[in-house]
């Protein structure tokens, strides 16, 4: 593995844990709390401090701040983290904050992320694995993004709000509510639009469990039930599916116990 490469003119404080074969391009400025994994490369002009720690092959283009304090009121100066993991796209201008004591102290991005130019992911999201988060996103605090979930642009998405995994949120959409896993969802308010079936086609996901999931879509949406009469109707459908759609069922299940914010519902 080669050393690190890091342009004369960027400033890396000596305390700063620096991986094989990365890069640090002109006027980039790495704070002494900060690890950066082998073969990630940071573009001109980025600025990377607090308690940061990035893990491999991840690529940050020009101008962007990560693991800048959280835009808190309440923050007085506590030590809190910004953990990102493997292969990840972050483009031009995004800022990722650190977290608060008030919650986990930590935000958190999985991997194999594409996050496009100008999002704000705020302090204490947890943003999970494989997710599109296109341009000029902003993500409140405590936002929770599950795997494989697409959030469209000029998306603004309220503080405690849970998009789920597998989702398909439209651009310039205004979540104030959790969207389930599975769901298609846009507009202002954002409201359900059936479940994302082109995307679970591409993932494999066999058509009789996206049938048992259109369904399950069916009995929050489409029944007129009460959410807890939803639930219990949800749970008797995973008790009698096939394992590989049952698995499906009690992500929502557990979503649902999860949501503080109640969901999005026309």
């Amino acid at each position: 593995m080669a050393a690190p490469s890091i342009h004369p003119t960027a400033l890396v404080d000596p305390a700063a844990q620096i991986g094989e074969d990365v890069t640090i391009g002109p006027y980039s400025i790495v704070g002494p709390h900060v690890t950066i994994g082998s073969g990630t490369r940071i573009g001109p002009h980025c600025v990377i401090d607090g308690h940061t720690r990035i893990g491999h092959h991840n690529h940050f283009y020009r101008f962007c701040s990560i693991g800048g304090m959280p835009q808190d009121k309440k923050y007085a100066g506590e030590l809190t983290r910004l953990e990102i993991g493997d292969y990840n796209t972050v483009r031009e201008y995004c800022t990722l904050n650190t977290g608060t004591v008030q919650d986990g102290g930590v935000t958190r991005v999985g991997s194999h992320n594409w996050i496009m130019a100008y999002v704000h992911i705020a302090h204490d999201c947890l943003i999970g694995d494989h997710t599109i988060i296109a341009n000029s996103v902003q993500f409140g605090g405590h936002v929770h993004v599950g795997d494989w979930a697409i959030v469209g642009g000029l998306t603004g998405v309220h503080q405690f709000t849970k998009i789920g995994a597998h989702c398909m949120i439209g651009g310039n959409s205004s979540l104030v509510q959790d969207v389930p896993p599975f769901v298609m969802a846009g507009g202002n308010p954002c409201l359900p639009a059936g479940i994302n079936s082109e995307g679970l086609k591409r993932r494999q996901f066999q058509p009789e469990v996206i049938s048992v999931l259109r369904d399950a879509y069916k009995t929050i949406y489409r029944r007129g039930l009460s959410l807890a009469d939803a639930v219990a109707e949800l749970d008797q459908q995973r008790a009698a599916a096939a394992p590989e759609a049952a698995v499906q069922l009690q992500l929502i299940l557990d979503f649902l116990a999860q949501s503080t914010r109640g969901i999005a519902r026309k």
